[in-house]
């Protein structure tokens, strides 16, 4: 790998996971708030605990351990292995796959991005304390996902980098594939 590919990856990782931590550390005082500064009751603490808990699970270990950081890394792992110029430019958004994707990947990921900001705009309006709940749950995913993203990165440092697909346009993919193909070919030949 070149450098310039390991410094375009280092700057979709990092990038990637900037953007999380700035939304955990937004959300963090609301929801700190809603618990130092309000007097819950039974049911909301009953409510507090099983919104934690449903999006740790889901939104934590589904979406961001299965899906969103495996697809990261291994659109990462890409642009380590074939950086093209624009996509390290855009390296954040390249391994969030909000360019230069296959058809779906770009639908699914400007879809989740456009419902990500629907979403914040709704929470914006609800009351304390149940606003701080909310998002008390959404810092656990995020915790979650800047871990897991963490996590496959350095495996992918290690040698085992996730075994996704980058998701690329067909035509690139087909290239991709081409070109591994001849170079494991030429590894062996030359054994």
């Amino acid at each position: 790998m070149e450098t310039r590919g390991l410094v375009a990856a280092a700057w979709g990782l990092a990038g990637t996971l900037a953007l999380l931590v700035r939304a955990m550390w937004r959300l963090s005082p609301v929801s700190v708030q809603a618990f130092a500064g309000y007097d819950l009751t039974a049911w909301q603490w009953l409510f507090a605990a099983g919104w934690v808990l449903f999006m740790g699970l889901f939104e934590g270990y589904r979406v961001f351990q299965r899906n969103f950081a495996p697809r990261v890394v291994a659109r990462a792992y890409h642009l380590a292995r074939q950086p093209r110029f624009v996509d390290a430019m855009l390296a954040p958004a390249f391994c969030i796959g909000l360019v230069h994707a296959s058809r779906r990947r770009l639908i699914t990921s400007w879809t989740v991005v456009a419902g990500v900001v629907s979403i914040v705009f709704a929470v914006h309006r609800i009351a304390q304390p149940y606003r701080g709940i909310v998002d008390a749950g959404v810092v656990v995913a995020l915790a979650w996902g800047v871990v897991a993203v963490t996590v496959f990165a350095g495996r992918a440092v290690a040698g085992h980098p996730p075994r996704l697909p980058p998701d690329l346009p067909a035509e690139t993919a087909q290239h991709v594939a081409t070109t591994e193909a001849s170079t494991e070919r030429r590894r062996y030949s030359t054994r």
